[in-house]
C-alpha cells in the first residue's frame, strides 16, 4: 500500500473512531473534520502519526479542534 492510500486509510479510521468516541454520526464527524481541515492536518502529520496508536492521534486531533474553537462551535467534542 502506498503512502497516499495509508493516509486515506488513517483518515477513515479516525473519522470512525471519533464518531464512536463522541457518539455522533459519521456524517457529522466528516463535516466537522472538513470544516476544521482535520483531514489535511492528518495528512501533514502522517509521518509522526504513523507510529502512534489511533487513540493517541484522536487525543491530538481533539486538542487541535479545541484550539480551533470547535468545542464551542460544535458542542460534540468530549
Amino acid at each position: 500500500m502506498g503512502e497516499r492510500q495509508q493516509i486515506i486509510y488513517m483518515q477513515t479510521r479516525l473519522i470512525r473512531l471519533a464518531a464512536e468516541t463522541w457518539k455522533q454520526p459519521v456524517e457529522r464527524i466528516a463535516e466537522l473534520f472538513t470544516k476544521y481541515n482535520v483531514l489535511q492536518y492528518i495528512e501533514e502529520g502522517f509521518g509522526i502519526f504513523y507510529v502512534e496508536g489511533d487513540e493517541a492521534i484522536l487525543d491530538d486531533i481533539t486538542t487541535y479542534l479545541m484550539n480551533k474553537g470547535a468545542k464551542d462551535d460544535e458542542g460534540i467534542i468530549k
